[in-house]
C-alpha cells in the first residue's frame, strides 16, 4: 500500500530498515497509485551509467491481474528513493527470435477448449503470442540476470503465466533491444530465478498452482537464449515435493566465494500476508547438479 521497501545488510543475517525505496503516489493517473500491486522487485546496477535500475511486475489498481506489465524506476543509491520511469508490456510487434513461419502466420483461433490437446499444441505454436502481439508480451513473475559481458535480461512468466519469456535489455538497462525468446511453451511456469555457473546457464521456476507450494522445476543451457533442458526438481529431502512450503524469487551469488549460490524463495501466507516469509538455503553441486537440501540453521562458512 505504501511502495517498495528496502532493507540493508552486510551479512545476510542483520538487517537495517532503509525506507521506502519507490513510494506509491495519490496521483490517480499514475500507474503506480495507492492501490496498485508491485511485486517481485529486482535491482540491477548498470556500471556506464552509474545507476541502479529497478525492474518489478506491476499490475493497474482495480484491474486484478489483467494489465500484466513490467516497471522500470531509477536512482542514484542501491536504497533509491528510485524515480519511477514507466510501465509497459514487453516487446510489442516484435516476434521472439526463433519464431517459424506457422507462428507468424497462424490464425488467433480463440474457441479452441481450454487444456485439451489441441489448445495446447496452439499454445505452444504462439496462439497467445499472436492474441499479445500488438499490445506487447504479459509480463507477471520476473526476475533479472546480468551476464559476464554486462549484458542484462529480463526473466518474465508470460502467455497467462503459461511460457517463460527471456527478454534483452537495451545497454542502459531501461528498455529492450527486441530480442527475445520463449522457455518452455505451454510449460505452465513462474516466479523464475537464474543463475550462471561454469559457462552453463540455470534456471529454476515453479509450477502454478495459485498460492499453494508445489514442486519446484530447474532447466540448464549453454545460452540464455537457449535451447533449455529440463532437469527435474532441484530439492532434495523431506517436504522437497514442495520446496519447502515455499516458490523460488532469486540466486544470489555469494560476493567473494567462488561457485557459491543462495536459493531464495517466498513463503507465501495468504491468510495473513504480512507474516509472508523468505526461506534462503545454500545450493550445493552434486555430481555437477545443483542440488537444494533444507537446513535448520547454516551460516556462510557452509561454503568454505
Amino acid at each position: 500500500m505504501v511502495g517498495i521497501h528496502c532493507y540493508s545488510s552486510t551479512d545476510l543475517y542483520n538487517w537495517k530498515n532503509e525506507g521506502i525505496a519507490l513510494r506509491s503516489v495519490e496521483d490517480p493517473n499514475s500507474d503506480i497509485v495507492h492501490g496498485c500491486i508491485m511485486e517481485r522487485p529486482k535491482v540491477i546496477y548498470n556500471k556506464k551509467t552509474r545507476k541502479f535500475v529497478m525492474w518489478f511486475h506491476l499490475e493497474i489498481k482495480d484491474r486484478g491481474y489483467d494489465a500484466a506489465r513490467t516497471g522500470v524506476a531509477i536512482s542514484d543509491n542501491a536504497t533509491g528513493p528510485y524515480t519511477y520511469l514507466k510501465s509497459y508490456r514487453v516487446n510489442p510487434g516484435i516476434w521472439p527470435m526463433d519464431a517459424s513461419n506457422e507462428m507468424k502466420k497462424g490464425t488467433n483461433n480463440q474457441n479452441l477448449k481450454w487444456w485439451t490437446p489441441k489448445w495446447m499444441e496452439a499454445i505452444k505454436n504462439g496462439l497467445f503470442v499472436r492474441r499479445d502481439f500488438q499490445k506487447g508480451q504479459m509480463s507477471r513473475d520476473m526476475t533479472l540476470f546480468v551476464d559476464d559481458d554486462a549484458k542484462a535480461y529480463l526473466i518474465y512468466s508470460s502467455e497467462d503465466n503459461l511460457t517463460m519469456h527471456i527478454a534483452e535489455l537495451t545497454p542502459d538497462y531501461l528498455g529492450f533491444t527486441g530480442r527475445w525468446n520463449r522457455v518452455f511453451p505451454g510449460g505452465h511456469n513462474e516466479a523464475p530465478a537464474v543463475f550462471k555457473q561454469d559457462n552453463k546457464y540455470y534456471l529454476i521456476m515453479s509450477g502454478c498452482t495459485g498460492w499453494d507450494p508445489n514442486a519446484a522445476r530447474m532447466a540448464v543451457a549453454d545460452s540464455i537464449w537457449g535451447p533449455w533442458q529440463a532437469l527435474g526438481n532441484p530439492c532434495v529431502g523431506e517436504h522437497a515435493n514442495l520446496t519447502f512450503f515455499s516458490q523460488s524469487t532469486y540466486v544470489l551469488p555469494v560476493i567473494g566465494m567462488n561457485n557459491s549460490f543462495i536459493f531464495m524463495a517466498d513463503r507465501w501466507v495468504p491468510r495473513n500476508p504480512i507474516d509472508g516469509r523468505y526461506i534462503w538455503l545454500p545450493i550445493n553441486f552434486v555430481d555437477g547438479r545443483p542440488t537444494i537440501r533444507w537446513q535448520e540453521q547454516w551460516d556462510l562458512s557452509y561454503f568454505k
